[in-house]
């Protein structure tokens, strides 16, 4: 669903830039009255041929309105750029966090027990921010309750190795996360910072 949400931004970002520069340029060109002070001539299909010009003439504007169909399309096509719009804002705003993850249950003797994806979280969080040249570290669980990601961010302090630290990170936090809440595999995206020092004078 990230990747077709990912892929579906790009191109209506993309289809949106190139509608508005070509929309921007055209209506420059007319009413700045190029083709007068440069000398040269616009397509016949050019909307906007002089500063005079409406992209939407009088005659434009009454030509469907006599025709049955007209306004239950132009009353559909809204309606679903809306309902596009609504799902692309939604889809935007959702928090896929993971809320509780299912441990256990695999024999029918075993305890099942539920976890807070928060509290698994606070955990990550802490055992990152106790390793050696972590200053700050945040964790947020998504993805399905079964099958979680990780995303961490580690804000590094001064003299910190980061290959050091993605490895320590690797093998005594996330295994252990995995261990303890019996995934198989648990992927993580992590985001180093460096922490932000204030300018010292020296004189």
């Amino acid at each position: 669903m990230r990747a077709v949400l990912r892929l579906f931004n790009r191109v209506l970002l993309g289809l949106a830039g190139l509608l508005l520069a070509g929309l921007g340029a055209a209506v420059l060109v007319g009413a700045l009255d190029l083709p007068r002070h440069w000398d040269f001539s616009l397509p016949s299909a050019w909307p906007f041929q002089g500063p005079d010009d409406v992209l939407l003439t009088a005659a434009d504007r009454r030509r469907w309105r006599g025709r049955g169909w007209w306004w239950p399309v132009v009353l559909g096509a809204l309606a679903v750029v809306l309902l596009l719009a609504v799902w692309w804002l939604v889809a935007q705003l959702r928090r896929r966090r993971v809320r509780d993850m299912v441990l256990g249950g695999g024999e029918p003797d075993d305890p099942v027990v539920i976890v807070r994806g928060h509290a698994l979280e606070e955990a990550l969080a802490a055992e990152a921010g106790a390793l050696d040249g972590v200053e700050r570290a945040g964790v947020v669980l998504v993805g399905r309750r079964n099958a979680p990601r990780a995303r961490v961010v580690l804000v590094l302090g001064a003299g910190a190795v980061p290959d050091v630290v993605l490895r320590r990170f690797r093998a005594e936090v996330l295994g252990a996360a995995r261990t303890s809440a019996g995934l198989a595999r648990l992927p993580a995206e992590v985001r180093l910072r460096a922490v932000r020092h204030r300018a010292e004078r020296v004189g």
